[in-house]
């Protein structure tokens, strides 16, 4: 225990609750990513930007900035526009690649509103658009940005927009934390009951759901506690003098291939192989199949 924790005991004060997004407790999944973004200063550098988060980012933004036109403005076409006027070129292996992939995220966002459309014909407004939510337990003060907030038949929805090439089902979305945090942050915040919670993956059209109950909901605040507490006992122990680099060990696997600090990480390289900024986009026009 660091001498601020003993402090604390010692003086009956409570230790101060645990600040975290879903991301944050996520990435303690490899304690070494967590310590290399949230602890070293400065920031170790990072590799190349990838191209699969660019046209994430790109579409995230253009469907945000699509509900702040006005309702006569808001057709599908003028999501595409949205999505060429914020496109980047990060990643990619050549600008012939970035145009065919900045015209397919927006044929993406135009058949998607148009689904939508035809989905919920006489939506309203949402209560919320990349909108900060935040809820707390005994242990954590957890907040986070939602995509998108509906109200539909008295209860607010929670909906995240995927860009990946895997295909999502139920499973994806009950097993979610993030979902799940933004679920509960949301009824606390907007103070109104929101249980069901949605994958929107574009280049399927596929729409993953899932809905709450206090049973499940109560299982990933459990979850979430137990990395909180575990993350806290990590730091107590290096506060007490302990090697960082022993107390935040790396956890190898697959997944390292696409981590942003795979030059700092022998372990992470020895298990997967390097990948090209562009590998993690699916095959042009394969995704609607």
């Amino acid at each position: 225990m660091s001498q601020h924790a003993e402090q604390l005991e010692l003086s009956g004060l409570p230790r101060p609750l645990f600040a975290a997004t879903p991301s944050k407790l996520t990435t303690f999944d490899c304690p070494r990513r967590y310590r290399m973004t949230y602890l070293d200063r400065p920031t170790p550098p990072k590799g190349p930007p990838w191209a699969h988060n660019t046209v994430g980012a790109a579409v995230h933004v253009s469907l945000a900035r699509w509900w702040q036109l006005s309702p006569e403005q808001r057709t599908p076409e003028s999501g595409a526009g949205l999505v060429r006027r914020h496109w980047q070129s990060d990643g990619f292996a050549s600008a012939d690649q970035s145009t065919a992939w900045r015209d397919q995220a927006a044929d993406w966002v135009t058949q998607y509103l148009r689904d939508e459309q035809q989905r919920h014909p006489a939506q309203q407004e949402p209560r919320g658009i990349e909108r900060t939510v935040a809820t707390r337990t005994s242990i954590l003060a957890v907040s986070g940005r939602a995509d998108r907030i509906d109200e539909r038949d008295g209860e607010l929805v929670i909906v995240d927009y995927k860009t990946g090439r895997s295909r999502l089902d139920t499973h994806d979305a009950r097993g979610s934390l993030a979902l799940a945090i933004y679920a509960l942050a949301a009824e606390r915040t907007l103070r109104q009951r929101c249980r069901r919670v949605e994958l929107h993956h574009l280049p399927t059209g596929d729409i993953a759901e899932f809905e709450h109950t206090d049973q499940s909901l109560a299982q990933h605040v459990e979850r979430a506690e137990q990395t909180a507490t575990d993350i806290t006992a990590a730091l107590d122990t290096v506060a007490g003098g302990a090697d960082p680099s022993e107390v935040f060990e790396p956890n190898p696997g697959p997944s390292c291939s696409w981590c942003d600090f795979r030059r700092q990480c022998p372990e992470g390289r020895a298990v997967s192989p390097d990948k090209d900024s562009w590998a993690g986009l699916a095959t042009l026009d394969s995704t609607r199949s």
